[in-house]
C-alpha cells in the first residue's frame, strides 16, 4: 500500500529547481521493488504519468540518501518520497474573449456547442482567435494546470467548419480519463458520438458501415486519403439515411446520421466522398460535384452558397463523467444555415 501525505502548501522550495510557492506531497511507498514513476503516478492519480516523469526529472522528487532521481529508478518498500508540485505555469496561448455557447460546466470539464469558422487549438495560421484561446479566457482560475500549464484539455477536435458538440478538460485527471474514453471509441463504455451530415445522392442502402483505413496524403497534406487494408489507421462509420432530398423526380441530396467507431482526422467526409456521395459545401473532399448544384433548385443554390462550409454537424456526444463515472448525454441542433439549407431541401419539387 502507498500512503500520501500532504506535509505543506504554498512552500517556498529555493533548493529545488524551477522551485517556488506550490503543493508538497509526501509518499510512503510499502509495495515491492518499483519504479519511481510508477510510484508516484499510482498515488497521485490526478497527474498523469507523463506530468510525474517530468517532475522528477526537473528534480523536484526527493529521497533521503539520494542526491539526483530518475522516473526509471527502483523504489524499495519503506521509501519515502517528498515531491514538489509547482503551480501551474501561466496558460499559453493567452485567453482572448470569444462568445461561447456553454451546454454543461463543472470543475472539470465544459461540454459546448461549437459553431462553424471557429478553430479549435492554435496552428499555424490560426494563433488566436481559437477555442483554446477562449476558453482559457472563460475558465481562468478553474483550470488546473494540464500538463503544468493552466490550458483547457483538447481530447478531441471538430474541423473549423464543423459545427456541434465538443468536451474539453478542465484538469489533468479529467483529460486523462476523457482521453481514454475517445481512445476506446466507445467499444468498452458509454462514448457516443453521432453526426448530422448532407450528402449528395442517395446511397443504396438505408443504412450500412463504411470500414476503409485512412492516412494522409502525401500530395496533399491538408486532405486524408483512404488507403489499401494494412496502411494507415483503422477507421470505421455507421450511417443512415434519415431523409433523401428530390427535384424533378431525380434523388439529389440525403441527409444521414453518422455514428463513429474510430475518430479520425475528417473521417465522415473522407469515407463518404470514397463512397461517392460527398457532403455539399465540402470544397476538399467534393470539388468534383460543383456541377451537382445545377440540380438543385435556386432555393437550395442560394442556401448551399451561404452555408459556405461543408454540411456537417456533431449533434450528439455521451460520455461517463472522469470523476464520478455519471453517464452524460448532450444533443444539440444544427445551426441556422445549415437547418435553411434542409428546410430549403425540403422544399423541392
Amino acid at each position: 500500500m502507498t500512503q500520501v501525505d500532504e506535509t505543506q502548501a504554498g512552500v517556498n522550495s529555493g533548493d529545488v529547481e524551477q522551485g517556488g510557492a506550490g503543493q508538497m506531497l509526501e509518499v510512503l511507498h510499502e509495495e515491492g521493488a518499483e519504479r519511481l514513476d510508477r510510484v508516484l503516478a499510482r498515488a497521485l492519480p490526478e497527474l498523469s504519468r507523463s506530468r510525474v516523469q517530468d517532475l522528477i526529472k526537473q528534480g523536484h522528487a526527493r529521497i533521503v540518501g539520494k542526491d539526483s532521481l530518475s522516473p526509471s529508478d527502483k523504489i524499495q518498500p519503506g521509501t519515502r518520497i517528498s515531491l514538489l508540485i509547482p503551480p501551474a505555469a501561466p496558460p499559453e496561448p493567452q485567453g482572448e474573449v470569444i462568445p461561447l455557447a456553454i451546454v454543461h460546466e463543472d470543475a472539470d470539464l465544459v461540454v459546448l456547442d461549437k459553431p462553424p469558422g471557429l478553430v479549435v487549438h492554435p496552428a499555424g495560421g490560426h494563433e488566436t482567435g481559437t477555442l483554446v484561446n477562449a476558453l482559457i479566457a472563460h475558465c481562468g482560475d478553474s483550470l488546473s494546470g494540464i500538463g503544468g500549464v493552466k490550458r483547457p484539455g483538447i481530447v478531441h477536435r471538430l474541423d473549423k467548419d464543423t459545427s456541434g458538440l465538443l468536451v474539453v478538460a478542465k484538469n489533468d485527471r479529467a483529460h486523462r480519463k476523457l482521453a481514454a474514453q475517445f481512445a476506446d471509441h466507445g467499444r468498452t463504455g458509454p462514448l457516443e458520438r453521432a453526426y448530422l451530415a448532407i450528402c449528395w445522392g442517395a446511397p443504396d442502402r438505408p443504412r450500412g458501415t463504411i470500414e476503409a483505413a485512412i492516412e494522409r496524403s502525401s500530395h496533399n497534406r491538408e486532405k486524408m486519403q483512404i488507403v489499401a487494408p494494412g496502411r494507415g489507421r483503422e477507421a470505421i462509420t455507421h450511417f443512415e439515411v434519415i431523409e433523401t432530398f428530390a427535384h424533378q423526380g431525380q434523388a439529389v441530396a440525403s441527409l444521414l446520421r453518422c455514428e463513429l467507431e474510430t475518430g479520425r482526422t475528417h473521417q465522415i467526409r473522407v469515407h463518404l466522398a470514397h463512397r461517392g456521395h460527398p457532403l455539399l459545401g465540402d470544397r476538399l473532399y467534393g470539388a468534383g460535384f460543383k456541377s451537382k448544384t445545377t440540380h438543385l433548385d435556386d432555393t437550395s443554390r442560394e442556401a448551399l452558397g451561404a452555408l459556405g462550409r461543408q454540411a456537417l454537424h456533431a449533434t450528439l456526444l455521451g460520455f461517463e463523467h472522469p470523476a464520478d463515472g455519471e453517464v452524460m448525454s448532450f444533443e444539440s441542433e444544427p445551426p441556422a444555415d445549415f437547418a435553411r439549407l434542409l428546410d430549403a431541401l425540403r422544399a423541392m419539387a
